[in-house]
């Protein structure tokens, strides 16, 4: 695959040639390959069709993961996410050290400490994460899913894009069993605040603790409004809001 250069936005195929257009320009790449069929049937392919199940699988997993979470991560994604995380699932699957090859997968990576690194910390908007957002510490009770910012000056501790005038945040409790499908999520309250010098308090609190036999996952969100007239508004539909797994159990 090749990025070009061109007077003209071409797309489509010319002869052996295929132009398309992704997010960052344009690209050209030439007709070929391995067929379907002999990636199917061929012995030679063995280990190809190993490595096409297991990424499945790890998509599948990515998928299950963001509907779970969907009410928050609606305005706070990027294009991207959906790659970006089957990439990450795809590595906590290789903690899998127990099943066979071609049968590993991502909730047996998750029972292995080493695979949970992996998935902690993922951002769901790659464009705002929210370690560059929120610079103020928190504390997590795992027990309840409650979140507390003790003492956060918004104007000093929050890197607050241009225009934005207030803040939000939220938090989520969830308990996702991949291998059963199986999931509950519990919301925290909404705590808005000005983005001024005035010190605040955060404590986000779900109405009741996440259940179920998967893992816990908890998740912290920022997201940003410009006030005017008295109304919030979301500051450009959400593209700089940060959600981000701060914690995997």
């Amino acid at each position: 695959m090749a990025k070009y250069k061109s007077l003209f936005d071409v797309q489509g195929t010319l002869g052996e040639v295929t132009f398309y257009k992704g997010e960052d320009g344009q690209y050209v790449r030439r007709k070929g390959g391995v067929s379907k069929n002999r990636i199917l049937k061929d012995p030679n392919f063995e280990r190809t069709r190993e490595n096409l199940s297991e990424f499945g699988r790890a998509a599948t997993s990515g998928k299950l993961m963001r509907r779970a979470i969907n009410s928050l991560m609606l305005d706070a994604k990027d294009s991207r996410v959906t790659s970006r995380l089957t990439k990450v699932l795809n590595q906590v699957k290789n903690e899998d050290l127990t099943s066979a090859r071609g049968q590993r997968n991502v909730a047996t990576g998750l029972a292995n400490p080493l695979g949970r690194a992996r998935l902690k910390g993922f951002n769901f908007n790659a464009k705002s994460e929210l370690d560059t957002v929120l610079m103020a510490q928190y504390t997590l009770d795992s027990a309840t899913g409650e979140i507390v910012i003790s003492d956060l000056i918004p104007n000093q501790q929050i890197s607050a894009p241009e225009g934005a005038t207030h803040l939000s945040f939220s938090a989520g409790f969830l308990n996702l069993d991949l291998a059963t499908e199986t999931k509950d999520l519990q919301l925290s309250n909404v705590v808005n605040l000005p983005i001024n010098g005035i010190a605040s308090t955060v404590t986000l609190t779900p109405a009741v603790p996440a259940v179920g036999t998967g893992q816990s996952y908890y998740v912290l969100k920022v997201a940003f409004f410009q006030e005017i007239n008295g109304i919030q508004y979301p500051l450009k539909n959400g593209a700089f809001n940060a959600l981000q797994l701060i914690e995997l159990l």
